[in-house]
C-alpha cells in the first residue's frame, strides 16, 4: 500500500503520485519511520481558500529553513466553480513563532504593494 506523505491518503498499487497534491507516494511501512510526520508535532499557522497562496508561503518558509506542510481538502477530480475548501499551512511546533513572523512580514509587504498600486 502506498501513502502520500503530504496528505496521508492511501492509494492502491500502481499509483505513484498523489492526484491531489502531486507528491510522490511512499510505502506505508516506510511512512511509519518518518518521525517528522507525527501530527502532534505540527501546528496550524495559516489558512486560505487559494491553494497557490498557501503553496507559495510554504515554499518561502522552506527556503528560510522552516519545515512546512500543506493540508488541502480540495478535490481536484470534481470540477466546480470557486474555491470551497480551506487549505491549511502547518509548521513544526518549535518553528511557530518564526513562521508567524515570516508570514506577517510577507502579508505586510503584499498590502503595502497593493496600496502603492492603488488596489
Amino acid at each position: 500500500m502506498h501513502v502520500c506523505p503530504n496528505c496521508n491518503y492511501e492509494y492502491v498499487a500502481g499509483i505513484v503520485i498523489c492526484p491531489d497534491c502531486k507528491t510522490n507516494l511512499v510505502d506505508a511501512a516506510e511512512l511509519e519511520k518518518y518521525d517528522e510526520l507525527n501530527e502532534d508535532d505540527w501546528v496550524l499557522v495559516y489558512t486560505a481558500f487559494n491553494e497557490i497562496d498557501v503553496e507559495m508561503l510554504k515554499d518561502n518558509l522552506e527556503s528560510a529553513g522552516i519545515a512546512a506542510t500543506m493540508l488541502s481538502q480540495k478535490d481536484h477530480n470534481f470540477p466546480a466553480p470557486g474555491d470551497f475548501s480551506v487549505v491549511k499551512l502547518l509548521v513544526k511546533k518549535n518553528d511557530v513563532q518564526p513562521a508567524l513572523d515570516f508570514i506577517t512580514s510577507v502579508k505586510n509587504q503584499e498590502s503595502s504593494t497593493d496600496e502603492e498600486n492603488g488596489d
